[in-house]
């Protein structure tokens, strides 16, 4: 992919002579000539800007703090050219925010290298921030969030560890809680007690079979009509029937 280079100067001779050059090494090339002409555009669809500092209305200075303070684009590559050549020139520019300065008059080879130079550091710079970024998110835990299950008016909101019956809030224990969700999840179909209590309870809990008939009735209470869905087969065990 070719990077995409906006050269802001107000001398249109040499933008042409950095627009015809950079081409030729592949880089894509626009011109503003004028830094308020240059704010204009969409900056996040350049990857460099090559900046004069001396131009009428807006300085090369006050653009490149403009660019600084916004954001989505306050991280892309500026390269100062500028007929200002003293040290504390170049100091204030690259203090401002400049990645690099180049003094006028120039030899275009130097300016090449020096766009080829930021353009690799901004790029490596990029792919270290989008490497801490996912290793950050890979550091985060992932929130899983599981659906309700429902059956006609009663609800189960599996992340709020909940029941509701047409709405209304029906409070229940931990383990009446688990014995509904069970139930629930597993329509139509008998289970004995013993494979209850594995599905239930944690290994490391006794559980009498006699606490999953006393479990039940109390659950089958606050449920209301709904509690008769849940069915006993004499000998066999427990189930949860959609029919009435």
């Amino acid at each position: 992919m070719a990077f995409r280079i906006l050269v802001i100067d107000d001398e249109e001779p040499l933008c042409d002579i950095l627009k015809y050059n950079l081409e030729k090494e592949g880089y894509i090339v626009d011109c503003s000539y004028s830094a308020v002409e240059a704010l204009e555009r969409n900056l996040a669809d350049y990857d460099l800007f090559i900046v004069d500092i001396m131009m009428e209305r807006l300085s090369g200075y006050d653009f490149v703090q403009r660019l600084r303070s916004t954001i989505g684009v306050e991280q892309l590559p500026v390269i100062f050219c500028s007929a200002l050549g003293d040290e504390d020139d170049k100091v204030t520019g690259l203090n401002i925010g400049g990645d690099d300065y180049i003094t006028k008059p120039f030899v275009i080879s130097e300016v090449l290298a020096r766009v080829h130079a930021v353009l690799r550091r901004s790029q490596a710079s990029l792919r270290a921030r989008a490497n801490q970024q996912a290793a950050a998110h890979a550091a985060k835990p992932q929130v899983e969030y599981l659906p309700d299950v429902t059956f006609r008016g009663l609800r189960i909101d599996q992340n709020s560890k909940t029941c509701y019956v047409d709405e209304h809030e029906v409070p229940l224990t931990r383990t009446e809680y688990d014995l509904l969700n069970f139930f629930l999840s597993h329509r139509n179909r008998i289970y004995s007690r013993d494979e209850i209590i594995r599905n239930v309870w944690p290994d490391d809990v006794f559980v009498s079979q006699r606490a999953i008939d006393t479990n039940l009735t109390r659950l089958r209470k606050k449920l209301g009509s709904y509690g008769n869905h849940i069915t006993t087969r004499q000998g066999f065990g427990y189930g949860f029937k959609e029919s009435d």
